[in-house]
């Protein structure tokens, strides 16, 4: 107590005390300077990092977006041109088969048989009819027009048959005499308000005159049906006689049937749209602004637009665009062109600039809230780290310098190394991981731990859209391709030969997969020939869908050529062999049969045995020895049978599939229930036998899963027909 009144009281110990507590004093106030800048150092520096990551982050990620929308709706824009193409083909060889069939009719009109052709009747209205319309002032008793009616008349079960098997809206045959005959299921609107037929002036239709003018096939600018007043384009293509033009055939197509084809719109502003050669909108969802659909008369022409619009247009009819941002009713889109060839015109389309960002955004708000939660926890680190230095500085003055150099030396090491490994960050290289020098305790390493889980999320993310995408594509790809090839293989127009009424044929397959190995095939062999075929390629999907295809056009290729089922499956089992590195076969049954007799030589090899049914009778097993399967060994000879179909006999065969499908009991099928399906109805047509088959599977397996292809074809013997007799 003296020595301290003594120092404290004056002399050189006050001095040196007094000195020494006003360094301490400095020291402390040093100190919590020191500490705030370091905080404000710290905040400054986390949200700096915070930047620079988010920047990083929305660059990659809005990059990789960018990536795929280009791919992407490149890749749909030339899809959805290839359907539109497609469908315009089959609208141009339908209006191509009636302008081949009025050229013959036109050309040698003593070789066919007079046809009455009726006037409309709106009893008939909601069925397909043929009917008979003329021009003001045209006098139908006339002997000529008459005679014309009588020829023409010849390409009514044709009209009717090209509306009932495809899209068209209607079809017709125009005279330049002012005669049409015209194929719809809308008879009652031929008639005025008080009753009466109403004219058609039709050799002034765009489709009449375009078509004379143009001497070929010609599609029309949007229209509006004169009968019903619906829009849609005309597809027309004369008919001449020595330059003479005889007749315009023609069919419609409605803007609604092209909405079943080509994918309208999708989410927000999203739309497809289709643009003829004269830059005019025919087909598109939007309902006002510049792509809204106009009739010729009153459409722009989008090529003359200002701006992006009009280039864009333009560079569209010529080829596959690059997806380009253009502006248009005050919406940015990324829009895509590709021609349509058939007609020249082109598919464009658009996908909203907005809906596109959205992906960016969502991640920029949750990269936003972390960030937040980050801060704060870092605020409240700082806070409770103040205190508890200024506590221990009061308490322990004498170890305060040392205290807060040691304290100071921890807090600014670890920042520094987790500064600069934050700016090492960008490109390929964005994860940011946890290390021991980032392991302080307090808010240093509750920052780096964030850094690290918020790094991680970004990358699992990025590599999941990535992932996906990338997949979702491969395997679209891959199905469609296969699909495409599967579709076109199979024939699929029944009735199979308007023209041989001898036969009913009727066939279908179900494949397990997206595609599958089955197939059945039916064709003229010769002028007098009917080839039949069904088979099973061992495997299923996309592998096996392409060994068929190869096997079902050799095989045609071989009959057609005039060998026999046993010649042809000998050729073709060398030829399979020679290359077959994947060890594929297949099983198949051939029969070529004699259309006037019904006499049939019939092949089997190794596949199932056919049903046959006399006529008045029940469907029986037609058992006999098979020959090996086709792609096991080269060489091999392959047996064949002769057979006679009498008129009202039916033959039906089919893969393993039918009498293979199991229940969920684990139970098959079985040939006794194939053929009590088939006996069910026993004298029914081809078509509902296939469906009583097909109706006792689903009943059978009662929804349990398909492991197999499903395939059948049954053919009826109706014997010569009077006509031909």
């Amino acid at each position: 107590m003296n020595a301290f009144r003594k120092m404290v009281s004056g002399g050189i110990r006050q001095k040196v005390f007094n000195l020494v507590l006003l360094t301490i004093l400095l020291v402390v106030a040093a100190f919590a300077v020191v500490i705030v800048w370091q905080s404000a150092q710290l905040r400054d520096l986390v949200t700096d990092t915070n930047a620079r990551q988010k920047e990083a982050i929305t660059n990659t990620v809005q990059q990789t977006m960018d990536d795929r929308l280009t791919k992407d709706l490149k890749t749909s824009t030339q899809q959805d041109a290839a359907l539109a193409d497609a469908m315009f083909a089959d609208l141009a060889n339908s209006v191509s088969m009636m302008a081949d069939y009025a050229q013959k009719l036109n050309a040698n009109p003593s070789a066919y048989p007079a046809r009455e052709v009726a006037l409309p009747n709106a009893a008939t209205d909601g069925q397909t009819t043929v009917q008979l319309l003329t021009e003001s002032g045209v006098n139908t008793s006339d002997p000529a027009i008459q005679r014309q009616i009588a020829l023409f008349g010849n390409m009514s079960d044709l009209l009717a048959s090209l509306f009932d098997h495809t899209q068209i809206d209607s079809c017709y045959i125009a005279l330049p005499s002012g005669i049409m005959i015209l194929a719809d299921d809308h008879a009652s609107s031929k008639f005025a308000s008080d009753g009466s037929i109403a004219p058609i002036e039709m050799t002034h239709r765009p489709w009449y005159t375009g078509a004379a003018q143009k001497h070929r096939i010609y599609f029309t600018d949007v229209a509006t049906d004169v009968f019903t007043g619906n829009v849609g384009i005309m597809c027309a293509m004369p008919v001449y006689n020595n330059d003479e033009l005889v007749a315009v055939v023609g069919a419609d197509f409605l803007l609604g049937d092209m909405e079943k084809t080509i994918a309208t719109s999708g989410e927000g502003n999203d739309f497809s749209c289709i643009i003829n050669d004269k830059g005019h909108v025919v087909f598109s969802p939007k309902k006002d602004g510049v792509f809204k659909v106009q009739e010729s008369s009153h459409a722009a022409d989008l090529r003359q637009t200002r701006g992006a619009t009009g280039g864009f247009v333009s560079e569209s009819l010529k080829g596959t665009t690059a997806p380009t941002m253009v502006e248009a009713d005050g919406v940015i889109y990324y829009m895509c062109g590709s021609p349509i060839k058939t007609v020249g015109w082109a598919v464009v389309n658009a996908v909203d600039q907005q809906a596109t960002d959205a992906v960016t955004a969502r991640l920029n708000k949750e990269f936003d809230g972390i960030v937040d939660s980050a801060q704060t926890e870092v605020g409240e680190s700082l806070s409770r780290t103040l205190v508890t230095i200024i506590a221990l500085i009061l308490v322990v003055m004498g170890l305060a310098l040392t205290g807060a150099l040691v304290l100071s030396r921890r807090i600014v090491r670890p920042l520094g190394l987790i500064t600069n490994r934050v700016r090492s960050l960008g490109g390929e290289n964005l994860r940011f991981e946890m290390e021991d020098e980032y392991r302080t305790g307090d808010e240093i390493e509750v920052l780096a731990d964030s850094f690290a889980m918020l790094s991680a999320k970004t990358l699992e993310y990025v590599d999941e859209v990535t992932r996906v995408t990338a997949e979702k594509e491969r395997i679209g790809a891959e199905l469609d391709m296969a699909t495409d090839i599967q579709a076109s293989q199979l024939p699929r127009l029944f009735p199979a030969f308007p023209n041989i009424p001898e036969f009913d044929i009727y066939a279908s397959m179900t494949p397990a997969k997206e595609v599958g190995g089955d197939f059945y095939d039916f064709f003229l062999v010769d002028d007098t020939h009917i080839g039949l075929v069904m088979a099973d390629v061992s495997g299923k999907g996309v592998p096996a869908a392409l060994f068929m295809m190869v096997s079902r056009v050799l095989l045609k290729s071989h009959l057609q050529n005039g060998e026999s089922p046993s010649e042809a499956l000998m050729s073709v089992n060398d030829q399979l062999c020679e290359s077959n590195e994947a060890e594929f076969f297949v099983t198949m049954w051939v029969a070529v049969i004699d259309v006037a007799t019904g006499k049939g030589v019939a092949a089997n090899a190794g596949h199932e045995h056919p049903a046959l049914r006399r006529a008045g009778g029940q469907y029986e097993l037609v058992m006999y020895r098979h020959s090996p399967a086709v792609g096991v060994m080269e060489g091999i000879p392959f047996r064949e049978h002769e057979f006679e179909l009498h008129p009202g006999d039916s033959l039906f065969v089919y893969t393993d599939g039918v009498p293979e499908a199991t229940s969920d009991d684990q139970v098959l099928f079985g040939n006794d229930r194939m053929l009590q399906a088939l006996n069910k109805n026993p004298d029914a047509d081809a078509k509902e036998v296939l469906a009583n088959v097909t109706q006792g599977i689903e009943k059978f397996v009662a929804g349990a899963e398909q492991f197999d292809d499903t395939t059948m074809l049954c053919v009826r013997y109706l014997g010569p027909s009077e006509e031909k007799e």
